[in-house]
């Protein structure tokens, strides 16, 4: 079993960057295929990146192609989410999550974290 934490999240300006961080506890993440998702105010939870256990594969949700970058330290037990170029439309609740085999739909995951709040203002 692991045991997920976001941070990093916040308010930035449009066109602005943050990190997020993943990080775990209890069972090694580096077990783990980890993927990133975002949840609006009335809208499903949807895909965003995720990357595999040795970091070797990565994939992203076209919506943030060539403005996020997912990836992964596993030495220090953590997997981070680059965001740059924000618009208004990213503001979400944003989740990692973790299991054996890499997934794009939520519903490939086990282990989730509680989230962290991101809002692009414009």
């Amino acid at each position: 079993q692991v045991q997920l934490v976001e941070s990093g999240g916040g308010l930035v300006q449009a066109g602005g960057s943050l990190r997020l961080s993943c990080s775990a506890s209890g069972r090694r993440l580096r077990s783990y295929a980890v993927g990133w998702f975002r949840q609006a105010p009335g809208k499903e939870r949807e895909f965003v990146a995720a990357i595999s256990a040795s970091g070797g594969r990565t994939y992203y949700a076209d919506f943030v192609k060539g403005r996020f970058t997912i990836s992964r330290d596993n030495a220090k037990n953590t997997v981070y989410l680059q965001m740059n170029s924000l618009k208004p439309e990213d503001t979400a609740v944003y989740y990692c999550a973790a299991d054996d085999l890499l997934s794009v739909s939520p519903g490939g995951y086990n282990y989730w974290g509680q989230g962290t709040q991101v809002t692009v203002s414009s």
